[in-house]
């Protein structure tokens, strides 16, 4: 699990594996804002977001889940679409809440993993008038605009009031192109895994220039890159 820094170009190596390993990671994607949207997610070299699986299971790797967990870690709370709780089978994080946007408040056929205590942490965002289906139990529903779309920008003001200004979004590709064309997001963390796959659609569509620079960059040894852009 060696990843190597080239930008900047320090060259330092560590072992993501280990405790010094992780330690040198969380300082690289550590915010120094106490507010702020970041979008997390996984692509292959052609624009995929999964793998031969439907799942993006099959690209990830222990690095990307080390990052994964990093970015998460300084969290307060995770967005992600309905149909990737359903296809995915998605773990409440260790602290951070999870938030659930769907439009039909229909949530059959999840596959949420609850721990026990972990019931409160996790949040179904909908459209006013929606009634919400097949929840966890212990779940908390907020309902929010009337109309089907909820637009990013109220998304992320109705989790900062709640107290939940350090949000993280992972997809799927339509919400995560959401959030990006509406001009909500901070900083795109992408891991390009060394796959050529198959793909209908980008794992990300941007309707112009979202004005972003290189912040950083990984290599590991396998030959994935993690790449930080951050808003210029």
């Amino acid at each position: 699990m060696w990843v190597t820094e080239v930008v900047p170009s320090s060259g330092e190596r560590v072992d993501a594996a280990t405790a010094s390993g992780r330690e040198w990671l969380t300082a690289r994607y550590r915010r120094s804002v106490t507010t702020y949207v970041r979008l997390n997610m996984i692509t292959t070299l052609t624009g995929s977001a999964v793998g031969s699986d439907g799942t993006s299971e099959t690209l990830t790797n222990r690095v990307d889940r080390t990052i994964l967990g990093v970015i998460r870690s300084e969290a307060d709370v995770v967005v992600v679409g309905a149909q990737s709780v359903r296809a995915e089978g998605y773990v409440v994080p260790r602290r951070a809440h999870l938030a659930v946007i769907s439009r039909t408040g229909d949530l059959t056929g999840h596959r949420l993993d609850v721990d026990a205590g972990a019931e409160a942490r996790v949040l179904l965002l909908l459209p006013a008038g929606v009634t919400p289906r097949n929840v966890p139990a212990g779940a908390s529903v907020i309902h929010l605009s009337g109309t089907r779309d909820l637009q990013p920008s109220e998304i992320v003001t109705a989790l900062t009031e709640r107290g939940m200004p350090r949000i993280v979004c992972e997809g799927g590709p339509d919400l995560a192109s959401r959030f990006a064309q509406a001009g909500v997001i901070d900083e795109y963390c992408v891991t390009s895994a060394p796959v050529l796959a198959p793909t209908s659609a980008p794992f990300l569509s941007v309707s112009a220039d979202p004005g972003v620079a290189v912040d950083g960059m990984l290599v590991d040894d396998a030959g994935f890159s993690y790449l930080r852009l951050r808003r210029r």
